[in-house]
């Protein structure tokens, strides 16, 4: 993940990018997570760059990038935690848990904390409806999160 690129290696790259995927069928999605694999986010400055690429209007590439939970638009903290706010987990508790884990981090969600240490994200459903409420820090996920849990998944965040 490279997010220090000055704008014109980031268009070059982002060009590059698009030339290894523009092959594939509906090639925007593929495209975006590449993007966000070298990025961290979807930097704003390389839509126009997509669109000319693909021949899509800006709009058509920021409405895909707004329209999908996983795009970001500006760079993740060190650590992601994402909390599920689908229906099975609301129905287990998790407007709980997210009331807690913003209490804990002092941010809501979207937001990043000021050390640049972990940025909150809801997500609507990590697959683990039948050990709801779910939660998702780097990759890894919990079931059944409750104030111990939450307890250990802010100190993983700390290590």
């Amino acid at each position: 993940m490279n997010m220090h690129l000055a704008a014109a290696d980031m268009a070059e790259r982002s060009r590059d990018i698009v030339r290894e995927h523009k092959h594939l069928e509906g090639p925007l999605l593929p495209i975006l997570h590449a993007i966000q694999a070298e990025f961290g986010y979807v930097p704003e400055d390389v839509k126009p760059v997509i669109a000319g690429e693909l021949n899509l209007s800006r709009a058509e590439v920021h409405g895909v990038v707004t329209f999908y939970h996983e795009f970001r638009d500006h760079p993740a903290g060190r650590h992601v935690l994402k909390l599920c706010r689908a229906e099975a987990c609301q129905s287990m508790g998790s407007d709980r848990v997210a009331d807690r884990v913003r209490q804990l981090l002092g941010i809501d969600f979207h937001q990043t904390t000021l050390d640049g240490a972990v940025t909150l994200e809801p997500v609507y459903c990590l697959g683990l409806c039948a050990c709801a409420p779910a939660a998702m820090l780097d990759g890894e996920v919990y079931g059944r999160v409750d104030d111990h849990c939450l307890s250990e998944i802010v100190g993983e965040i700390g290590r």
